[in-house]
């Protein structure tokens, strides 16, 4: 606990911090509590200025929050919609539920790092190089682990739709 003492130090200044830069309280301490969830994710990391490493992944999630609305903008503003709904064509919603159900089951049966490598590329737009830097790993390995959870999820779903 003692290591994340040092953390915790900072939390009301990360909250005043990022409350006048959002102008929103809420949407501050939702950043602050992803903040803390992900240097609690990463126990092992010897940190030597908890209060810039604090501020910097702060950072880093606010900007990977502008980079996905700014997608799903994009996708609107095209006329898409890449969430399911009942519509017109409910033999259609079903069928995405149950891919969305495929997906997730097929996903849960791989390693964390492989789900992490695959949620933020596909779903998140991170590029190999930020979830390289992210996870510590090298661009290689984070491309290995896109191709093992590729090539798992087509099995899983090839064999799903038989």
């Amino acid at each position: 606990m003692s290591r994340h003492k040092g953390f915790l130090d900072h939390y009301h200044e990360l909250i005043g911090t990022w409350t006048r830069k959002l102008r929103s309280r809420q949407q501050a301490e939702d950043l602050a509590h992803d903040a803390f969830v992900r240097v609690l994710e990463n126990p092992a990391l010897p940190v030597e200025q908890p209060r810039a490493y604090l501020h910097q992944t702060a950072r880093n999630i606010a900007v990977d929050g502008y980079r996905r609305e700014d997608r799903r903008q994009a996708l609107e503003q095209e006329g898409l919609d890449l969430s399911p709904t009942p519509g017109d064509d409910p033999e259609a919603y079903v069928h995405a539920l149950e891919l969305a159900d495929s997906v997730e089951r097929a996903l849960a049966e791989l390693p964390l790092n492989c789900r992490k490598v695959f949620i933020w590329q596909k779903l998140e737009g991170l590029t190999q190089a930020e979830i390289a830097e992210r996870m510590g790993l090298t661009k290689n390995m984070v491309e290995k682990y896109m191709i093992r959870t590729l090539r798992h999820l087509r099995e899983h779903l090839d064999v799903s739709t038989r």
